[in-house]
């Protein structure tokens, strides 16, 4: 699936539950996502220790949920994130080009 189908999919969803949350808002949830994928990776990668009665998560599942926010931020904002990726994609392939590492 495109990301154009993507965001199509995702705004008629929303059109049947009520509409978008302002743009602020969107963003706060966004941080919050983000946040819980952060204290996924640390639990498996890092050294934060899980508590015995915090649920397992996949790392997956955070990932979809910062990606569908992402989505739900950028159909609110009317923007085109497949213009945007490749807008994206061009400055780096100029910015990065003589770099190889992209793990540090």
């Amino acid at each position: 699936m495109d990301l154009s189908s993507i965001q199509k999919e995702v705004d008629e969803w929303v059109g049947k539950h009520g509409g978008y949350w302002p743009p602020l808002s969107m963003f706060a949830r966004l941080v919050e996502e983000t946040g819980e994928l952060g204290r996924e990776l640390n639990h498996v990668f890092g050294v934060k220790k899980r508590k015995q009665e915090e649920k397992i998560k996949e790392i997956s599942d955070e990932i979809g949920d910062v990606f569908l926010t992402l989505v739900l931020l950028s159909n609110s904002l009317n923007l085109d994130l497949e213009k945007i990726f490749d807008k994206t994609m061009e400055k780096v392939k100029v910015r990065d080009n003589d770099r190889t590492n992209f793990v540090q």
